[in-house]
């Protein structure tokens, strides 16, 4: 199985054009059958004024292809507490963090 019900993932959905819309969801699998999650959680998308990432407030259930080719997912590990998930930004690098010692380097699809 490529995803379990309880996982944690982040998903970053893929930009077309350099104006579209930094968006990313951060949630928990709640059901997984071939190559379509259905996933409970939340968007974090861009301040464009600010150029930082913010959560936005209301919880949403996607389903999302995997396959599809227009998303990224990331497995987090169990330990990740999701209502504390924020966005750094150190140096040039942009790292998920919960504020304890785990991190995800988002650098290399943050800011295209």
């Amino acid at each position: 199985m490529i995803l379990e019900n309880g996982e944690k993932v982040h998903i970053i959905h893929r930009r077309h054009f350099e104006k579209d819309p930094h968006r990313h969801f951060v949630g928990v699998v709640n059901a997984y059958e071939n190559g379509m999650a259905r996933v409970t959680g939340h968007i974090y998308t861009v301040d464009l004024v600010k150029f930082s990432f913010f959560r936005r407030p209301e919880p949403r259930t996607r389903i999302i292809a995997l396959g599809s080719g227009d998303v990224l997912v990331n497995v987090l590990p169990p330990s990740v507490d999701l209502a504390k998930i924020i966005y750094k930004q150190e140096k040039k690098s942009v790292r998920v963090t919960d504020g304890s010692d785990w991190y995800l380097d988002i650098s290399e699809f943050a800011w295209r």
